[in-house]
């Protein structure tokens, strides 16, 4: 007979493994997994080995039911009566319903189970269960054999080297803009799919111009672009966007979502990261200086260790530390706390540099790509005596850091002569003031410190000398009396007027993620936890009580293919460097493109870029190039897109012209009655949808159109929503994330972000409507319409179209904007013009682009 306690446990064992491949692992289940284990090594093991066992556990004689539950594979099988434990589900879960008595067969039998030992079933269930080791041990009955990496595995599409591929041939060459175009094109041709009409020049800029810097082009530019009739007019308008430092701030905003980019640690207590910013104004400077892509990998791994002079290179570092981070543990969870931390900035970089879910590994070999658990826990060790930092660094100009040394030099011998003369001479100035004034009569002075008033009484009464004074009595009474000192105040005075020449302070606090400097720490009261530990070992079903052997540093089998092997990548630690150099061994892995991973990182950015311009990636699935992702439509196409890149030194700005002057991007919205019919989902890329703009650029567009863009850039962040500053400067407190932002689906920065969801609610209408900012703003766009105003209502509407929306207005839409603002100017033209830009920043036309 089965006891009540023991088929408990029994049940929750049932409920871990029945895991669903197909479902995404939700962001905490490795949380769940490890309190569930700690539970078993508590509670669940003993009552098993105790009542259990005999009946249930492959230790001789008949397995009753058929249920065996010596390995957490065996219990997953279920018994008899199949499967017993629905997963996430305790109370819906027929082993609970047995041992409720909800359902026959009733278990156990004879007795009841209490209801909390019920409430305990489904409460296990429903976090997912699991073992800590086998009941049994060797029972190896549906034990599973150790993942082999095999040269099969290195075979797919995304795991091979770069493959040298040559542009096809196409019957209609002359339509090709850019090799791109012929790649696409003999898939038309091949379909029988006739691409769409070009885009004319209004629908170009306009689309060109949000693509690239995320605002909208001004009526001036649009209106240079449509008259330059010049075969290069649109070339010199992308390399106008291109150099903008407006680049910079849009496409920064597209790698920050990938890395989880957030400056509050999250958890309940969220505390903020007055420094995590420069890590924001490392991408946003890195893009526009168009530095090539393999060094800013690189430097977001290990730029300490890399350029360790360099502040920016530091502050790159912030891409490891910018994930969440528990500040509030104790002593029996800190190793496991560790570990976590380990593995965000392991699978961020997984998911943003090579697309692959890294960390499925964690806990047991990767159910779908080649990824064994040993391999994840070798490329951990990466990241053993990582922690993040606060550093202090000049970011000063040459210039800048010439003039503080300049200052220095100046403030030295004056601060030198002042420091002489107190510790010299100002002891004998004070005592002879002293005795001058008691010859005279003159009574004690009235002193309200105390610490100078006893001393002062000792030495005026003449008990005894000032300098017989203990040290800190006679320092108070020396500080007292300076002030009053013709010669100190002399010397005072050079020191103050060399102050005021003081440059600003060019030193800022720098949060990184280095090793060998002060950490952050938790807050914690018992200051015994430790910031780090020595050694990563591989862990047993990811538990850190179940320790298999130091983790020595490794990289992933299925992208590596040095002849000899790890110690290709791996660095040895410089004489007197404060850090271990075992992330520059894997930032040059990830960037080798010849034996490493840096093929895979390269297709995978070509990627992300085709995927913000075009709506839809080449590879749909951005975030997961592994075999559970979507295949490429196009993967002849996405590998010589990816040998451009490495070809052109990395360029992204390179990669950037080349997509958005192909005649791909350059395309109409209209589809042909041949692609409608033959590609409805434009997998072929024959036209170019309408597309909404993300959240900050919708923001964005608001502030420009209403005249009150702020360019400032860098700097502190702020969660004041009235900022008239660009979207990406709002601080990202993970538990005050900005209204406005996430309902047009901001992320929720907790972990790394792929593509955006387009959702279409309601409160999206009503915050135009409504909301006091976009009211100010319509405001400020009427402003910029009441100088055309002043000439007529047709030319107020002209004017707001071109402002808007960059182009001229219809003849039915002047006439309905003529007849809402003649209607509506008895409350005065200003209130008029407002209420009319209120209407047009609330058309679809204003946040959706051709």
């Amino acid at each position: 007979m089965i006891r009540p306690s023991a088929l408990l446990i029994l049940a929750v064992f049932l409920v871990a493994p029945v895991a669903r491949a197909a479902e995404p692992v939700p962001p905490d289940h490795a949380a769940k997994m490890a309190a569930s284990q700690q539970l078993f090594k508590e509670k669940v093991r003993p009552f098993l080995e105790k009542n259990c066992l005999e009946c249930h556990g492959a230790t001789g004689g008949k397995i009753k039911g058929g249920f065996n539950i010596a390995t957490r594979d065996l219990l997953l099988k279920g018994g008899e009566r199949g499967v017993s434990v629905i997963p996430g589900k305790g109370r819906q879960s027929p082993l609970v319903k047995f041992v409720a008595r909800e359902d026959e067969p009733h278990m156990p039998p004879k007795k009841p189970m209490p209801p909390e030992a019920i409430e305990l079933l489904a409460q296990w269930i429903d976090s997912g269960a699991a073992y800590d080791k086998a009941l049994v041990e060797g029972a190896a009955v549906g034990a599973k054999k150790p993942l082999v990496v095999t040269e099969k595995d290195k075979q797919y599409w995304a795991y091979r080297p770069l493959q040298t591929i040559a542009p096809p041939t196409v019957k209609a060459a002359e339509w090709a803009r850019t090799p791109i175009d012929t790649f696409l094109l003999a898939k038309m041709e091949a379909t029988g799919v006739v691409p769409a009409a070009d885009a004319d020049k209004r629908t170009l800029i306009r689309r060109v111009t949000f693509d690239l810097t995320g605002l909208p082009p001004t009526p001036q530019d649009v209106e240079a672009f449509v008259s330059d009739p010049s075969p290069t007019a649109y070339e010199k308008v992308v390399d106008r966007l291109l150099a903008s430092p407006r680049f910079g701030e849009r496409w920064a905003r597209h790698w920050l979502d990938p890395a989880r980019y957030a400056e509050s640690h999250g958890f309940e207590h969220d505390y903020f990261r007055p420094h995590a910013y420069h890590y924001r104004d490392f991408v946003i400077k890195a893009l526009n200086a168009d530095m090539p892509y393999d060094q800013f990998v690189r430097w977001q791994i290990a730029g300490d260790e890399l350029a360790p002079g360099d502040a920016l290179a530091l502050a790159a570092t912030g891409f490891l530390g910018a994930g969440v981070y528990p500040t509030q543990i104790t002593n029996s969870e800190a190793e496991r706390i560790r570990y976590d931390a380990m593995d965000d900035m392991l699978a961020t970089t997984g998911y943003a540099v090579l697309a692959l879910t890294v960390a499925c590994a964690r806990c047991h070999d990767h159910k779908y790509d080649p990824i064994p658990t040993r391999d994840y826990y070798r490329m951990l060790a990466a990241f053993t005596t990582t922690v993040r930092s606060e550093v202090d660094v000049d970011l000063g100009t040459p210039a800048e850091k010439q003039a503080a040394k300049e200052f220095e030099a100046k403030l030295k011998p004056v601060t030198d002569e002042l420091k002489t003369f107190e510790e010299k001479e100002l002891v004998g100035r004070f005592a002879a003031w002293v005795a001058e004034q008691v010859k005279k009569g003159e009574k004690l002075p009235k002193v309200t410190d105390a610490k100078v008033a006893k001393p002062l009484q000792t030495v005026w009464e003449g008990k005894q000398p000032v300098d017989k004074l203990p040290k800190p009595e006679r320092d108070a009474l020396l500080k007292w009396y300076a002030p009053q000192d013709a010669e100190w105040k002399a010397r005072d005075a050079k020191v103050k007027a060399v102050e005021k020449t003081r440059p600003k302070s060019t030193v800022v606090k720098i949060q990184a993620c280095t090793e060998g400097l002060k950490p952050m720490r938790h807050h914690t009261a018992d200051g015994s936890i430790p910031d780090f530990y020595p050694e990563t070992y591989v862990l047993k079903r990811g538990d850190a009580g179940q320790k298999d052997g130091v983790a020595t540093q490794g990289f992933l089998q299925l992208l590596s293919r040095a002849p000899d092997g790890e110690v290709h990548w791996i660095t040895a630690k410089p004489s007197g460097a404060h850090s271990s150099f075992r992330r520059t061994g894997m930032a040059k892995w990830l960037t080798d493109t010849d034996t490493g991973a840096g093929a895979l990182a390269a297709r995978v950015i070509v990627n992300r870029l085709w995927h913000h311009h075009f709506g839809r990636g080449i590879v749909s699935t951005v975030n997961d190039f592994g075999l559970q992702g979507d295949p490429p439509t196009h993967p002849e196409l996405l590998e010589w897109l990816a040998n451009d890149l490495v070809r052109n030194g990395w360029s992204l700005k390179h990669m950037h012209k080349l997509i958005v002057t192909s005649r791909a991007y350059q395309l109409g919205g209209a589809a042909t009655p041949t692609a409608l019919k033959a590609d409805p989902d434009n997998k072929l890329w024959s036209h170019r949808p309408k597309r909404r703009l993300e959240a900050e650029a919708i923001r964005d567009n608001l502030l420009a159109v209403g005249g009150v863009l702020d360019e400032t850039m860098y700097g502190p962040g702020t969660l004041d929503q009235g900022m008239r500053r660009r979207s990406i400067y709002f601080t990202v407190q993970r538990s005050q994330l900005i209204p406005m932002l996430q309902v047009f689906d901001w992320p929720d920065t907790l972990t790394s972000a792929s593509a955006r969801s387009t959702t279409v609610v309601a409160p999206q209408a009503l915050l135009f409507l409504n909301n006091g900012a976009v009211r100010g703003w319509a405001a400020g766009f009427a402003t910029r319409l009441k100088p055309a105003a002043e000439k007529g209502l047709p030319a107020a509407v002209d004017a707001a179209y071109r402002i808007a929306f960059g182009r001229l207005p219809t003849l039915t839409e002047t006439e309905a904007g003529v007849a809402f603002l003649t209607a509506k100017k008895s409350k005065g033209m200003d209130a008029a013009l407002g209420e009319y830009a209120l209407v047009l920043m609330s058309l679809n036309e204003f946040i959706y682009v051709d």
